[in-house]
């Protein structure tokens, strides 16, 4: 699925930039892409590393994203990058040689960028990147994660509202437990199902729903992505609490409404993160605050993407793969 390779401006000629496109649902390959000429206000980067999002991009995947403008395929995902800016635009107010991370792009001409960050090279406006601790390495493709969880931590005025009970402790479930003892919060209480994922606590419980009687938690925030979540939550909520949906999920969901009337539930949505999340989780990391060990658990060469998304989407055990870039230029 090469592209036109006479459509390249003349500054990338010689860059053979490679992406992972998603031709169709389950069908990817990683091959070569012509970016779009820089603009003065963008950047060039060189991309280190790429995170597989679980959530988003498995949806991507199976062909159950819901419908919403730029939606089809081709398209190239990630929204998970981390990598050093090699050339920046005179209005980018960015300079060659930071370490950033890199949120996705739209750069790649006719393939869609959904959300475009999984290149060995890629074209983006320096608002949107953010410098990071080039020490971290691979671990600070984790930023975009570590700021959803703090989006779900902050109320509707930006102060923080911390919870005492995050069902799942899948990679954002442990992020977002880590982030509230961080904010000056209690231990919570993790609930997750599977057994596998019961590890990897620190300064908090992790148990099961079946395993804890508490009916008083004041606010829930669900990220384990289970449709049929609010009838349980609800059962043990205290009155006036809020639960927070702050997974993703692709089923309709439902309540039966004599328990939350009986309640004054609250339940609330937690969208993506802003760039005022960004830069707050960033800030927690480089004052050493937010730890980011521990959480990627595979890795491999783009060249295998196939192999590591079947990874990512189909193995327990794996609770973050990442994409390393570094020889597929």
């Amino acid at each position: 699925m090469e592209m036109n390779k006479n459509s390249r401006r003349n500054w990338s000629e010689t860059l053979t930039p490679r992406a992972v496109i998603f031709e169709e649902p389950g069908k990817l390959c990683v091959d070569t892409v012509t970016l779009d000429d820089p603009a003065p206000e963008e950047v060039t980067v060189d991309i280190h590393w790429s995170g597989i999002s679980t959530g988003t991009e498995r949806l991507l995947w199976t062909g159950d994203m819901p419908a919403f403008p730029g939606m089809g395929y081709p398209l190239i995902p990630g929204y998970e990058s981390v990598g050093t800016v090699v050339e920046a635009g005179r209005d980018s107010d960015r300079k060659a040689g930071e370490t950033v991370f890199v949120p996705g792009a739209k750069c790649y001409g006719p393939i869609r960028g959904l959300f475009g960050g999984s290149a060995s090279r890629l074209v983006v406006d320096g608002s949107r990147i953010i410098p990071v601790d080039k020490s971290l390495g691979n671990r600070a493709s984790l930023i975009a994660l570590a700021a959803t969880a703090h989006h779900a931590l902050m109320d509707q005025a930006g102060q923080p509202a911390l919870p005492d009970l995050i069902v799942g402790h899948g990679i954002v479930g442990r992020l977002l437990a880590r982030l509230t003892l961080a904010l000056g919060g209690k231990a919570p209480v993790v609930w997750e199902a599977n057994q596998a994922r019961r590890d990897g606590a620190a300064g908090y419980q992790v148990t099961n729903a079946e395993a804890d009687e508490t009916k008083s938690y004041n606010r829930i925030i669900d990220v384990s992505g289970d449709s049929d979540c609010l009838n349980t939550l609800i059962q043990r909520m205290a009155p006036r609490g809020e639960i927070l949906l702050a997974g993703f999920y692709s089923a309709p969901l439902g309540f039966n409404f004599p328990p939350a009337f009986m309640r004054e539930a609250k339940i609330r949505i937690a969208a993506e993160w802003t760039q005022k999340d960004l830069a707050a989780t960033n800030l927690l990391i480089n004052e050493g605050q937010l730890s980011l060990d521990g959480l990627i658990t595979h890795s491999r060469a783009a060249d295998d993407a196939d192999a590591a998304y079947r990874t990512a989407f189909g193995d327990p055990s794996c609770l973050k793969m990442v994409l390393n870039w570094s020889n597929a230029a």
